[in-house]
């Protein structure tokens, strides 16, 4: 057995696989790694394996499991907090942190927020918010950070619209969530649910909002518990929604503008917009450290996952593997199926809102290279600092010009 690679690790590109990522790669699909404590856990790195491994009930989403693993210190510290902030904390895993068939039960729920058409009839308002936040930028004049001023604001204006949140609610809404990862989180907590209560005995709600309201009251859930219900939902697609959404946009946007001949089809061609967000996605894999804990023993070519072993999924190497993808490292969106890639997951918890992101990074990119076609790097591409090596990658800002 090979020596454990440290993990998880910081990226010096930001689109690329952290270098120390090397060992992993040549090792596919199944090595050793050491967290940030000294336990030793699995990195899956092959396309086909992780497939496997992610449709296998012994492979546990479970967050309550005394073995499940722990990246780095800071999540460590989250185990930590007091008792209201690990309640909240825990309905905010209520549907990605358990399993089957509790997790099934209420992924049926969440999924009538994703019905037929009701990303088409929110899309006008998506589009006027990324329409909004670009003109600001503009206004403020450049050079600009893309995070700060477009990607972070854009994405979170956008899932507030696809959520039915009322503009004018929108800073409260965002004050209060804020607040659940801190002392006042009971409090905060009880009253985003009074909030959601109001918002349902007012009037016919939009969005997402609407369409939960709705499909707890089919399933016959009490009136007063019904907004709980919505809240807990309407807060995992917001927190699991905003970072891995604007980090796409602004490391895509990196890669883009670093791409000059693949920039110019794009703009030359905007038809090719729905493959190039999905080749993004795939090249960026800004969720690159999904972890899972086994539950059983599972063999995997001659190899033993053992029960109470840490797994993890790493996407960035995943996405790039050579079995799978001809020139991986290559930003291609001309592949035969741009949309295989895996940044989404795969199996039953694959994201939920994988076709909202899509459509909010399809929106913001058009965006972008229609209406500021000088877009530029303001700094040398190397210069740029990309955030610590934690499980959600993303760029500490991101400087261009027009």
């Amino acid at each position: 057995m090979t020596d454990p690679v440290a993990f998880p690790q910081n990226r010096t590109c930001p689109y690329r696989p952290a270098p120390g990522y090397r060992p992993l790669a040549e090792r596919r699909p199944l090595s050793r790694i050491t967290l940030y404590d000294g336990r030793e856990a699995w990195a899956v790195t092959g396309y086909a394996l992780t497939r496997r491994l992610l449709a296998d009930p012994r492979i546990s989403s479970d967050h309550s499991d005394p073995a499940w693993p722990v990246a780095n210190a800071a999540a460590a510290a989250a185990q930590k907090f007091g008792e209201d902030q690990k309640k909240v904390i825990g309905r905010l895993t209520a549907l990605v942190g358990v399993d089957d068939p509790e997790h099934r039960a209420r992924r049926e729920v969440a999924e009538a927020g994703f019905r037929a058409g009701l990303i088409d009839a929110v899309r006008p308002k998506l589009q006027e918010v990324v329409d909004r936040q670009l003109a600001d930028m503009v206004a403020h004049g450049a050079p600009a950070d893309l995070v700060s001023a477009f990607a972070s604001p854009a994405a979170l204006g956008s899932l507030y619209a696809a959520l039915g949140i009322p503009r004018e609610d929108q800073e409260y809404f965002k004050q209060k969530t804020q607040q659940l990862f801190g002392p006042a989180a009971a409090g905060a907590y009880d009253e985003l649910v009074a909030y959601v209560a109001k918002q349902a005995g007012q009037h016919p709600a939009d969005g997402l909002l609407g369409a939960y309201l709705a499909a707890v009251a089919d399933r016959g859930t009490p009136a007063d518990a019904a907004p709980a219900e919505v809240l807990q939902l309407l807060l995992i697609m917001l927190v699991s929604g905003h970072h891995t959404t604007s980090s796409s946009i602004a490391i895509g946007a990196s890669a883009l503008l670093q791409h000059p001949e693949q920039l110019a089809e794009l703009r030359a061609d905007p038809s090719l917009l729905p493959a190039a967000v999905d080749e993004l996605s795939r090249l960026v894999a800004v969720t690159d450290g999904v972890q899972r804990v086994a539950v059983a023993d599972i063999e995997v070519g001659g190899t033993t996952i053992a029960k109470g072993d840490g797994v993890f999924f790493v996407l960035s190497l995943i996405n790039r593997d050579e079995e799978h993808y001809r020139q991986p490292d290559a930003l291609d969106w001309h592949r035969p199926d741009p949309g295989d890639h895996l940044s989404y997951g795969s199996g039953p918890h694959r994201c939920l809102g994988l076709d909202l992101a899509r459509t909010i990074m399809e929106i913001a990119f058009g965006t972008l290279l229609e209406r500021l076609p000088g877009l530029r790097l303001a700094e040398a591409a190397a210069e740029i600092p990309v955030q610590p090596g934690e499980s959600f990658q993303g760029l500490v800002e991101l400087p261009v010009t027009w």
